[in-house]
């Protein structure tokens, strides 16, 4: 059978082209610059890629079989490795040669021989906690993957604890505390308005869990932590069982519908939560969020629609772009209305926000993100204060664009925003990625280390730094400075 990615779909077209390609790269070529002395650990990275086309015109940018990515940093030297997340879908295509796989999380549009296999894929983030590396896509549960060899170990339902049929992508690792704070939202299944939080102690087992339902089965793609609570906003993107049993769209953009947002005390139950509702507003990705004279306020990039345009509105029409604006949402506890107060943080388009993980749920001075710059897929590096709104970049170049930044503090105990951030550029004209290394103090100035892949890292969601001390013990040890 011939392999052939269709002409027409943007998505194969340019830097977006399935690459296919498993690769080992030993010492990175310097281009300019020094690795800093003391940077030492893996930078784990997923994303998806295709495995084989799917023969149809509406795949989207966040399908596709995971690719797990792996940076090795060691004594100024840094190593690449990619390597496809083998998950029961991946080796179902392997065995028939061809995709068997159909609309995104629509399993009424698989072949029939998968009928029973699960379809998840891996390809969203990557995390490190209780000596396991986890690959994660949300509607199914993580795949363990080996340290050294990146091959997939099997899936890990975290020694049978979990009873949710999938687990979130986008945990919250507590790197102070070394806990793994997590949910799974349509909990149960397909369509299901089931959520589960859970926490899980340093050597990865159950500390607590908490059940609730929220008031439709809508898309809960990230959450925001405190000390005391767990934020979910629940999105008007709201699957429908009988919309995806005839083969639509697994979801739909409801304008006509509210945004729900759900306060869960870390220490409660189903019967404790705050809700709180406000504007047909959606987001994908939190900043940050942290308590503060009785209120929590959640810091995200908000878009005032859908933020995902090949969605349709739940009456079939289109959905017009609208840009994400970094805001701050606050919910003041002490009150018994359901409405909640945004204020813009800054003005500038931006997307996949970033801060000192070891802050996650505290006030935070800065924030890291992709700006946009240009319609012709240029992006640069922002880091935002947070308190003034201010915004200082640095742009990777003419014809070229970001992956997700990460930061990485230059000591465990250094202060909040001081230490490294961890970028991959793409090289849109020149078929490869390059690795910067920029200073989070002085980003303005630019990398102090650029190094060159000979190869394209297709496209990366999310990941994780972990040092080489932690990957030797399987504990987080870093710490927090007042």
């Amino acid at each position: 059978m011939s392999i052939v990615f269709s002409k027409e779909n943007p998505l194969f077209q340019g830097w977006g082209r399935p690459l296919r390609l498993e690769s080992n790269i030993d010492g990175l070529e310097l281009v300019s610059g020094e690795v800093p002395h003391g940077l030492n650990g893996c930078w784990f990275r997923a994303g998806p890629d295709w495995q084989y086309p799917s023969g149809r015109d509406d795949d989207i940018f966040i399908d596709g079989e995971g690719m797990v990515h792996r940076f090795k940093f060691k004594n100024g030297a840094v190593s690449y490795r990619s390597r496809w997340v083998r998950t029961a879908r991946f080796e179902a295509q392997e065995k028939a040669g061809k995709a068997l796989f159909g609309r995104y999380r629509n399993r009424y549009t698989n072949d029939a021989s998968v009928a029973d296999v699960s379809m998840g894929t891996g390809n969203t983030n990557a995390i490190f906690h209780a000596g396991k590396l986890l690959v994660l896509k949300e509607d199914d549960l993580p795949y363990e993957i080996d340290l050294e060899t990146l091959e997939t170990i099997g899936k890990y339902d975290h020694r049978g604890a979990v009873k949710s049929v999938c687990m979130s992508a986008h945990p919250k690792v507590d790197t102070v505390e070394d806990k793994l704070l997590t949910y799974a939202y349509q909990a149960k299944g397909d369509a299901t308005k089931d959520i589960v939080y859970y926490e899980f102690n340093s050597d990865g087992t159950l500390d607590s869990e908490i059940w609730f339902e929220m008031p439709f089965p809508g898309m809960v793609h990230d959450f925001a932590i405190t000390p005391h609570y767990a934020i979910f906003p629940i999105f008007p993107l709201i699957a429908d069982l009988e919309r995806i049993k005839q083969g639509g769209d697994y979801y739909a953009y409801y304008p006509g519908e509210q945004m729900h947002v759900a306060i869960v005390p870390r220490n409660g139950a189903a019967k404790d939560v705050k809700w709180f509702k406000g504007p047909a507003w959606t987001a994908g990705h939190m900043l940050n969020a942290f308590e503060e004279d009785g209120r929590v306020c959640l810091d995200l990039c908000l878009y005032d629609g859908s933020c995902f345009t090949f969605l349709k509105t739940d009456n079939g029409e289109p959905t017009e772009f609208c840009p994400p604006i970094l805001t701050r949402l606050a919910f003041d506890l002490t009150e018994g209305n359901e409405e909640f107060t945004s204020k813009r943080i800054m003005p500038v388009p931006c997307e996949m926000p970033r801060t000192d993980d070891r802050y996650q749920g505290y006030p935070v001075t800065h924030g890291f993100v992709i700006a946009y710059r240009g319609q012709d897929g240029t992006s640069a590096l922002g880091k935002v204060d947070m308190a003034t709104g201010e915004m200082k970049t640095w742009s990777p170049g003419p014809r070229s664009s970001i992956h997700e930044p990460q930061f990485v503090p230059r000591t465990p105990d250094a202060l909040e925003g001081d230490g490294w951030l961890l970028v991959i550029v793409n090289r849109l004209d020149d078929n490869h990625s390059d690795l910067a290394i920029v200073d989070a103090t002085d980003i303005e100035a630019g990398p102090v280390a650029l190094l060159r892949l000979p190869v394209r890292v297709r496209s990366t969601f999310h990941g994780t730094w972990v040092p080489a001390e932690t990957l030797e013990t399987g504990h987080h040890t870093m710490k927090r400075t007042a």
